[in-house]
């Protein structure tokens, strides 16, 4: 029996997130590596070590160590069919991520023990609860000194507004880290440090009284331990699946990724707890994963994600039905009927030509600039996916060539790069030639720089421009629609959807703008049907 073919309910797509350094990258490959997807993981930090991390596979991401782009990687493992996409933690690169977690059915929480819950947690949290996706938890970082496990769990309850359930307990912290103890399974599982494939120790202690977690803790953690677990039975109530599935409670694990520990574990229980594919909103209708016609939505593009063939690829989400090899399907913006001779299945930039996919699985589709964020791929019903939308930008500059004997290189460059989302570029509709780019960080600005010049051959400058704030807009009279583009017309730019968006120098000069023009909706995103500004 072909994998691919398993069950429906055999599938589970899961987005990583965290805050910058929590470890996000090195849990993924330490999945990997319990998943039998690897056989050894790479160093994500260390410049001692020339083994670089899996799913960090642009150059760029390799010499700064850090995630600005999402990987996805796939593997089996305890029976189930298993897509992990390893998203950025970085504020500035926050539209990948976004884009990530509508194309997954669940998410994997990483909170640094030192540092507890961080800003980049908050948001990334507010994303899942907007949509109810389900989050498990994994506190990481037990062998170093850091905060009190109950002061993160009280933390997390309150900075993040979610009901928690510790499915393992830490035993010790930082230099007394002796393992955890499995709350379901009533084991204790004895940390040693280093490469271990495997928890090194485990001891079956169904009765805290038993002499041996005495034996196997000495005096003082044992009680330690007896006493926070009856704190703990007092103050969380039982682990409810539902509650869970319903994005109400996460479920708690503690661990030490760089040391293989507390892996496994969550491994075993995600492939229990996490949900199958899951219905997914589109403007028309909502699409259930058990139907038989195919649908799906492309959430990312990434160009030259094989340098040498400067390639183009679209990440598709299957969300209903089967995507087959060479079959014909109807692309729903152009209008058109699209075909692919070589779907692929991705481990992070190394990828697999497969012949069929299914809901829940992410492929990647060779592009040659026919597709765009958000488009929807069908079976021939025309409908429109939602969740997928650019967010105003907060830095704006200028963008122009800096040699303008590489003019070709460097459109195609922009046009590429805007396309994949790296950057948002606007355009003047009286002044084609002239380009405003739109970035939420300043770290966007110097991976645009790099990547145009080492992928593309082409270099850019920047220069300053006095715009603050971007709102698309709408009205449901279009003569007013239009009067308004008329007469804000030094103010209006064009996104690369051919949406208009509203320029202003100031919250004061867009709120008097509104004010004037109550026909007018506004809206910080993309999407028109999202929240209005």
């Amino acid at each position: 029996m072909n994998p691919a073919q398993k069950p429906l309910k055999q599938r589970m797509t899961f987005a990583i997130i965290s805050h910058p350094d929590s470890g996000k990258t090195t849990i993924t490959e330490k999945l990997l590596l319990f998943g039998g997807a690897i056989h050894i993981a790479g160093a994500v930090k260390s410049g001692k070590n020339s083994r670089a991390s899996v799913s960090d596979f642009m150059e760029i991401e390799k010499e700064r160590g850090i995630s600005i782009s999402t990987s996805v990687m796939g593997f089996e493992y305890g029976g189930r069919k298993i897509n992990i996409l390893d998203t950025p933690g970085h504020a500035d690169f926050s539209e990948d991520t976004y884009r990530g977690l509508s194309a997954v059915d669940s998410a994997l929480l990483v909170i640094d023990s030192v540092k507890g819950v961080e800003e980049r947690t908050r948001s990334l949290c507010e994303v899942c609860r907007m949509r109810r996706t389900p989050i498990a938890t994994f506190i990481n970082k037990l062998d170093r000194e850091g905060k009190d496990p109950m002061e993160v769990l009280d933390e997390v309850e309150r900075e993040l507004g979610i009901g928690l359930c510790p499915i393992t307990w830490p035993v010790g912290q930082g230099r007394s880290f002796k393992g955890v103890y499995d709350l379901q399974k009533k084991q204790l599982l004895l940390f040693f440090p280093g490469e271990t494939r495997k928890p090194a120790d485990t001891v079956a202690i169904k009765d805290l009284d038993d002499p041996l977690l005495l034996e196997k803790l000495g005096l003082p953690l044992a009680k330690k331990l007896k006493d926070d677990i009856a704190l703990l039975s007092g103050v969380y109530p039982p682990f409810n699946k539902e509650d869970y599935l319903e994005g109400r409670v996460t479920p708690v694990f503690f661990g030490s990724a760089i040391n293989n520990f507390g892996i496994s574990e969550l491994l075993d229980t995600l492939c229990v707890l996490a949900p199958p594919p899951s219905p997914k909103h589109s403007q028309e209708r909502v699409v259930n994963p058990d139907e038989d016609k195919f649908t799906g939505f492309v959430f990312k593009i990434h160009a030259n994600m094989n340098p040498r063939h400067r390639n183009r690829v679209a990440f598709l989400r299957i969300c209903s039905g089967s995507f087959e090899r060479n079959k014909s399907y109807y692309h729903v913006r152009a209008g058109k009927p699209f075909r692919s001779a070589n779907p692929t299945a991705f481990m992070a930039q190394d990828s697999e030509i497969i012949e069929a996919a299914f809901p829940g699985d992410i492929i990647g589709i060779n592009d040659t600039g026919s597709f765009k964020i958000g488009d929807t791929i069908t079976e021939g019903e025309a409908i429109n996916f939602r969740g997928i939308p650019s967010f105003a930008p907060q830095i704006f500059r200028y963008i122009v060539n800096a040699d303008p004997l590489k003019e070709k290189q460097y459109k195609r460059g922009l046009d590429q790069l805007a396309e994949e989302g790296v950057v948002q570029i606007f355009s003047r509709p009286q002044q084609p030639n002239v380009r405003v780019l739109g970035v939420v960080g300043q770290l966007q600005l110097e991976v645009l720089q790099y990547r145009m010049e080492h992928e593309y051959g082409a270099k850019c400058n920047y220069k300053p421009i006095d715009l603050s704030l971007a709102h698309w807009f709408t009205a449901a009279d279009p003569k007013v629609l239009e009067a308004f583009i008329d007469e804000q017309s030094r103010r209006i730019l064009v996104d690369i959807r051919g949406e208009h968006v509203l320029m202003s120098e100031s919250v004061w000069q867009f709120e008097r703008t509104k004010a004037n023009n109550p026909a007018l909706s506004f809206y910080s995103t993309s999407e028109l049907s999202g929240e209005t500004a």
